[in-house]
């Protein structure tokens, strides 16, 4: 015999939990970029010499990439997640 199935609901990532879990995904792909940032800048001697004769300007562009980078990347695995997380329960 078939059980009933429940009405369909709304994935977890509509609703105000879900947009902050998605929110704590990508600052912490933020936080992650920005760190990895900093050691390449720490570790490699080129890259430093490449943003020196850069400027400032070439610094924020280089910074913004890696941190805007990370945090798409994990704000999309956090949509994974979420989602998974959803079927499970």
């Amino acid at each position: 015999m078939r059980t009933r199935k429940s009405p369909h609901k709304l994935p977890d990532l509509i609703s105000p939990t879900g947009a902050l879990k998605l929110m704590t995904h990508a600052m912490m792909g933020a936080a992650l970029g920005l760190a990895f940032t900093l050691t390449l800048i720490l570790a490699n001697p080129a890259v430093a010499e490449l943003l020196n004769h850069g400027g400032s300007r070439a610094i924020f562009i280089f910074v913004g990439t890696f941190v805007t980078t990370f945090a798409i990347g994990a704000g999309l695995t956090g949509i994974v997640f979420i989602l998974n997380e959803d079927k499970e329960s």
